[in-house]
């Protein structure tokens, strides 16, 4: 069995992506890494080529901002590395650049990997999701973060990215899936308040339209993490890959996670979930079989 894992990466310097504790998260896992670097206003590619590992395959690309509409410069950028991976693969593993898998979780990944090699009606693999935001104190846990998404595919080309690269589809067709018994951690809302709104004004541009855009450059430059509707205490442990970043964490928000911020029919449908664990009209982009 052969894993292939793969992302893509621009000025993950400028907007402090963790994109190296990304990498290193899964490379216990795969059998090759391939990392494909947008040209930069950094140094991303001399980060990239830091990493002390031969697995690393890297190439590099020039992103094309004007295919902004819903992020789909993403999905091109996803695709076009997907197409480079060798052929021989049975399964490739796609991290995004501020997401990261606990290192518990490394056995657990082969085996589901190896348990449905030979199931050709599985399609790929889906993770649970916690979501950090502010620090890596709190996560998530309301209807506005997505609570599962396939990382690992089929070597298919008849799959692609879907809208800005949250997932995957086949053609028009939710993938079918298997749970790959495991989490990835995201951690794109955890930065300082400065640097939180710098990020999001230097990639709203995949986004938003040129209007749009000024706005958001003429707003302040500080993003208020006030704005969330619920969140909960984090009491697991963190990823060792991410320990130094931790240790370096230079700013502090303290939150207080028993406020909820809820419409009515908000409230309800939070309620119904944390009673019965089922989330009510959930968007999916694939099927489990």
């Amino acid at each position: 069995m052969k894993i292939v894992g793969f992302t893509i990466i621009k000025d993950a310097i400028l907007n402090d992506y963790p994109i190296y504790e990304a990498i290193e998260s899964i490379l216990p896992v795969v059998d090759e890494m391939w990392v494909s670097v947008g040209k930069s206003e950094d140094d991303t590619l001399g980060l990239i080529q830091s990493i002390a590992s031969d697995k690393i395959r890297l190439v590099e690309s020039t992103w094309d901002i004007s295919l902004r509409q819903g992020g789909k410069v993403l999905a091109v950028e996803t695709d076009k590395v997907f197409r480079q991976l060798p052929a021989d693969a049975d399964w490739v593993f796609y991290i995004q650049g501020d997401e990261v898998l606990h290192e518990q979780y490394h056995k657990a990944v082969r085996q589901a990997c190896e348990a449905h090699k030979d199931d050709r009606r599985v399609e790929g693999l889906v993770f649970d999701y916690l979501h950090f935001y502010g620090t890596y104190d709190y996560v998530g846990d309301s209807r506005t973060w997505y609570r599962n998404e396939v990382r690992i595919i089929r070597n298919d080309p008849a799959i692609s990215a879907y809208r800005d690269a949250q997932g995957f589809r086949k053609g028009s067709k939710k993938l079918a899936v298997k749970p790959a018994q495991a989490a990835i951690y995201h951690y794109g809302w955890v930065k300082s308040p400065t640097q939180m709104k710098k990020k999001m004004k230097n990639v709203g541009r995949f986004w938003k339209d040129d209007d749009e855009w000024k706005e958001l450059l003429q707003s302040d430059d500080f993003f208020d993490f006030t704005q969330f509707d619920s969140l909960s205490l984090f009491t697991g442990t963190q990823p060792q890959v991410m320990q130094a970043r931790i240790a370096r964490q230079d700013w502090n928000i303290t939150i207080d996670t028993s406020q909820k911020k809820f419409a009515l029919k908000d409230r309800l449908l939070y309620w119904f979930e944390k009673k019965t664990g089922i989330r009510l009209f959930e968007f999916r982009n694939f099927y489990y079989i």
